[in-house]
């Protein structure tokens, strides 16, 4: 069977064009591929992107955490400190009262002390008195 030439121009003529619509397909597909690798790299940038902001997150909720523990110990410190400021206000009223007695009580002493020295001048004046009555009747 011999084709004749128009047949064979034909053919030759179509086998070119698939040749460039495969071409053409080859370099769809391989922008195509391009393309799909492009968004393969976006979305490994995205998940790290995501898996750095998780961790960021929980940094965050640890620096929370750690906060919160330190606000619960300084209520906890402010407490005791208002308990013992109570605690040294009640010591110091009663070394007032302490003070406050023991002045009250050295007083008394005091005034009875004076009362005795009032009681022994007066027991020399008497005394004085007697020996001078008795140096007037011996003589």
């Amino acid at each position: 069977m011999n084709a004749t030439p128009e047949v064979a121009e034909a053919a030759r003529s179509e086998a070119e064009q698939f040749r460039r619509v495969a071409e053409e397909a080859r370099e769809v597909r391989d922008h195509h591929r391009g393309e799909l690798e492009t968004i393969r790299d976006e979305r490994e940038r995205l998940r790290a992107t995501a898996e750095t902001a998780r961790g960021v997150s929980e940094e965050a909720r640890l620096a929370a955490e750690t906060a919160r523990h330190a606000e619960e110990d300084a209520r906890v410190a402010a407490e005791a400190a208002r308990h013992s400021s109570e605690e040294a206000r009640m010591a110091a009223e009663d070394a007032r009262h302490a003070v406050v007695d023991t002045v009250r009580a050295t007083a008394e002493t005091l005034h009875a002390s004076l009362e005795q020295m009032k009681i022994v001048e007066e027991m020399r004046r008497t005394l004085r008195e007697i020996r001078d009555v008795n140096k007037l009747d011996s003589h």
